[in-house]
């Protein structure tokens, strides 16, 4: 009796540690595979009052930009408390004439490109610059 508790114990942890094994290489794949992504959101999304004087305006933008190279990428997100500060300041910065218009949009969306390059540049140096910046979200009231 006690051979077959023995087996069946064995056979028990065995199993366990089998079942323990795939899943955490599960893990560090899909972990892997989201580290390998160009994208990179810029989380959380960014909420700033715009306009200047008069009624209170808000601007809720969710962004994500694009890396080409996992050097670029690390250094975004190592500096991401220093791009999230440089693209409120540009996003607060803004009128309604500048970003009621879809040229006004893409005229931020470029702003926000190069205001991200001059900042990775400034503490990355010239070689680390992403690729494009997205919207994924822009709300205006």
């Amino acid at each position: 009796m006690s051979i077959a508790l023995d087996r069946c114990r064995f056979f028990l942890i065995y199993f366990l540690t089998g079942i323990l094994g795939l899943a955490a290489l599960s893990a560090e794949a899909q972990s892997n595979a989201a580290s390998d992504s160009p994208y990179i959101p810029l989380d959380p999304p960014f909420v700033v009052n715009y306009g200047g004087a008069g009624k209170i305006k808000f601007l809720k933008a969710e962004l994500s930009v694009r890396a080409d190279d996992p050097a670029t990428a690390n250094a975004v997100r190592h500096h991401m408390p220093l791009i999230r500060n440089g693209l409120i300041l540009l996003l607060s910065s803004q009128t309604d004439d500048t970003i009621h218009t879809l040229e006004g949009k893409e005229a931020l969306r470029e702003a926000a490109l190069i205001e991200i390059n001059r900042l990775l540049a400034q503490e990355a140096g010239p070689k680390v610059a992403i690729r494009d910046v997205l919207f994924n979200n822009l709300v205006m009231q």
